[in-house]
Parts: C-alpha cells; sequence; structure tokens
C-alpha cells in the first residue's frame, strides 16, 4: 500500500460496524464474518496449522483477533480501544514488524452484549484460528466469552478494558485494565473524606456493577439509604433518582454506564435534584459532558483506571495519538495499544504460533526479572535474534503490567473532578 495507509485506515475504522476488519501493521482489509476460513488456517482450537510454524511463512501476517465494542451501550469506549490498537501496529510497523512479519487483527463486534460477544469470539477462534484474543469491554462479556469458548483451550484471552471484580476468579483470563475493586475502595475512601455518612448507591445490574457495589459495601462504613440495581438501556430512570432523591442521602454514587447515567443526570437536573455525585470509571466521557446540562455534574468525582501519564512512552504515545486524532488519548486507548504490543512480543518469543507456545511467553514479557523496555523498539533490541520473554520487561504506556497470579495487572487509579463542566485530574491512586 501507498504513503496514504495511515489516512486510510483510519478512515476505514470510522466507518466500522457489526461486520469484522481484518488491520494489518501497513494493510487494512475488509473480512467476510461469513467466511468459514481464513488464510491463516486456523486448527479450530486457537492454533495455527503447521505450515505456520515450519518457518516457511516468511512476510505472511501472524493474525490475532479483537472482540471489541463497535456499537451498543460501550461504543464510546470500543473507538478508545480502536485508536489505541491502531497506533500501536503502526509502532509495530515502524519498528520492521515481529522479525519481518507483520500483526493482523480481526476485529469482531461484541455489540456490548455477551451473546454477540460470544458469537464474534467463536468465529475468531472456531473459523479464524486465531490463538490470540483481545477482548473484550464489557466484564459480562469478557467472562462468557472466557466460560463458552476460550476455557479449556489453549488460546490466550487478554480483555482490554473489563474491570468487574468477578474477573479476578479466573486466572487463565489475563487483563489489562485494573480490577474495579481499587475503584470501589477508593470511592468509599474518597465519599468518606468529604465528610458524608450516608449515601445512595445505583448500580448496573450486571457483573460489573453487582461485582463493584459489592466491593463498596464490604469498603464503606457509612449507611447506604439507596442500593438497587437497573437495567442497560431503558428509556427512562426517573424512578431511579426520585428514589435516591427520597432515600435522604446528600452523595450519590452511580455505577452504570454512560448512556444510563447521561438519562439518570439529565432526569435529576429537570426535577430539581441536588446531590454531590460520585462515579466508577465507565459513567465518564465526553458524550455525557455534551448531553447534560452545563453546571449539572458540577463537583462529581470519578474514580477511573490511569495510564503511566508521567512516564515517556506515555507522553510520546499521547503526542502520537493527538497529532493523529485531534484529542489527547483516555486510559482506554492506553490499555488497547498495551494489549497489541503484549501480543506482538508475546509472538516474537514463542517457540510456535500456537495458543500453547503465546501461553507460554505472555506473562514473562511483562515481569520486573527481566530488563525494563518501553517502547516495541526497545524490546526488539534487547531481544536480538535468539531471546526469550523473560529477558524483558515491557513497561506498557498504562504503567507496569506484571500480572499476577490471577491474570490482574499492577494498577493505578485517577480521580477525575467535574469543573466548569470538564474533567479536571485532582488526585492518583496507586491500585
Amino acid at each position: 500500500m501507498g504513503d496514504d495507509t495511515n489516512i486510510r485506515r483510519r478512515d476505514v475504522l470510522t466507518a466500522s460496524g457489526a461486520g469484522a476488519l481484518a488491520l494489518t501493521a501497513g494493510c487494512v482489509t475488509s473480512t467476510d464474518s461469513t467466511a468459514t476460513e481464513t488464510d491463516s488456517g486456523g486448527d479450530g482450537n486457537g492454533g495455527a496449522t503447521a505450515t505456520e510454524t515450519d518457518g516457511d511463512m516468511s512476510g505472511e501476517p501472524y493474525s490475532i483477533g479483537m472482540v471489541n465494542s463497535l456499537t451498543g451501550s460501550l461504543s464510546a469506549f470500543g473507538q478508545r480501544n480502536e485508536r489505541g490498537m491502531e497506533l500501536a501496529l503502526q509502532s509495530i510497523e515502524d519498528a520492521g514488524n515481529i522479525r519481518g512479519r507483520p500483526l493482523d487483527i480481526i476485529v469482531e463486534d461484541s455489540e456490548s452484549q455477551s451473546q454477540a460477544g460470544v458469537s464474534a469470539a467463536q468465529k475468531l477462534v472456531n473459523q479464524d484460528g486465531v490463538p490470540f484474543l483481545i477482548g473484550a469491554v464489557g466484564s459480562g462479556v469478557s467472562l462468557a466469552i472466557y466460560e463458552s469458548v476460550i476455557q479449556g483451550t489453549d488460546v490466550v484471552q487478554l480483555s482490554q478494558n473489563s474491570t468487574g471484580t468477578e474477573l479476578t476468579e479466573f486466572p487463565g483470563l489475563l487483563r489489562m485494565s485494573p480490577t474495579g475493586s481499587t475503584q470501589s475502595s477508593a470511592l468509599a475512601n474518597i465519599i468518606a473524606d468529604d465528610g458524608y455518612d450516608s449515601v445512595a448507591l445505583a448500580w448496573v445490574n450486571n457483573d460489573y456493577g453487582q461485582g463493584l457495589a459489592e466491593t463498596f459495601r464490604s469498603e464503606w462504613d457509612g449507611d447506604i439509604a439507596y442500593d438497587q440495581p437497573h437495567d442497560q438501556g431503558q428509556s427512562s430512570y426517573s424512578s431511579t433518582v426520585s428514589a435516591m432523591a427520597n432515600s435522604g442521602a446528600d452523595a450519590w454514587l452511580f455505577i452504570t454506564y454512560q448512556p444510563e447515567f447521561t438519562s439518570m443526570a439529565q432526569e435529576a437536573y429537570s426535577n430539581g435534584y441536588e446531590a454531590q455525585y460520585y462515579g466508577a470509571d465507565s459513567v465518564a466521557g465526553p458524550d455525557v459532558l455534551s448531553s447534560t446540562p452545563e453546571g449539572s455534574l458540577e463537583g462529581m468525582k470519578i474514580a477511573t483506571p490511569s495510564a503511566a501519564i508521567d512516564q515517556e512512552n506515555y507522553q510520546n504515545f499521547a503526542s502520537e495519538f493527538e497529532d493523529a486524532y485531534g484529542e489527547a488519548p483516555t486510559s482506554w486507548s492506553a490499555f488497547a495499544y498495551d494489549c497489541v504490543i503484549t501480543a506482538a512480543l508475546s509472538i516474537a518469543t514463542a517457540d510456535e504460533f500456537t495458543g500453547a507456545g503465546l501461553q507460554a511467553t505472555v506473562r514473562d514479557v511483562t515481569r520486573p526479572e527481566g530488563e525494563e523496555v518501553f517502547t516495541f523498539a526497545e524490546a526488539m533490541d534487547v531481544l536480538g535474534e535468539d531471546g526469550s520473554a523473560s529477558d524483558i520487561d515491557y513497561q506498557g504506556v498504562s504503567g507496569p503490567i506484571d500480572f499476577d497470579e490471577n491474570g490482574d495487572p499492577v494498577g493505578f487509579l485517577q480521580i477525575l473532578t467535574v469543573q466548569d463542566h470538564e474533567y479536571v485530574q485532582t488526585g492518583t491512586i496507586e491500585g
């Protein structure tokens, strides 16, 4: 492809929907999501065919999969993932690819729902034969994919965005974003430090909401005057906000998603309800600010997973992101970026391009026993021709990764406060 490759790749990404896209460092082509076989030749168990490991595939792409929220209630996160993924593919290409072979990512849409996510993962694993799957955004979707598709195979699953506490119970399911229990604990401390002893708690009725709400209850020493779930996608949440107002609590905590919180905030404002708002990461976003009245969220505090904003590699990533997309990245873009780089390093250090081969390297490329490297190019320089996974310790743009025995990374949190209808960082916490 010509010199305008990067422009065309981004243009295609912004137009993507429920269909699949095959994204390669250096090229992008549409794929038919109904196909039963790809050129990479899956073995039906997330492994490569013999021809991919015999050394006669020089220059051919390594194909992995991603289940992303291209549509549905989490699509704002999905867009951030796409952008982080694209910058990671570019950095791999700029470094000469993976020992001369490009990385290809076949993207399927989860529609932000478990059933669609499972179908997407089945297509990637059973038809495309990917040995490494990045996915998904929603915690419930990631867990459904693991239990229905990944568990019992050698395929590596690495979630880009899932923070649900229940994922810790499945050590075979890795994730790049930290567990939400750190958010719940931080929010309990913040609300108490702000002088409140009673809170109204509204949480989305799925694994993500249930897990974070449970952790908050265990960490909160005060009174919980309202504690009820709500479903996604309702046309109105007036009953939720009126019940929160009638509870008498001056602090309201929202553990839900952007569309649901936006409706709640709009309805609370129109009814004249006033409270100090707090939220988990999934309620924050530019669409929330643009869809709520000026001043309606003033002073709201949100605990959200943070990238390593003081590291030089993150600052370089942020600069490249702003040059490419005209806005600053979020931590979610950084997590997706690191998923792709971690996958590439796992492939570069594996004995063979199979699920079993990548299982043997995916954790080791980020462990502290190796030499610290901050970019894919640095890592490949250290590895040379015959380096092993234990020779490097990839320090992601999202910070040190170092997966623990449960598949959870080292985590950092930012505290964001809404000031003049903008999110302002007002603190950081190490998880």
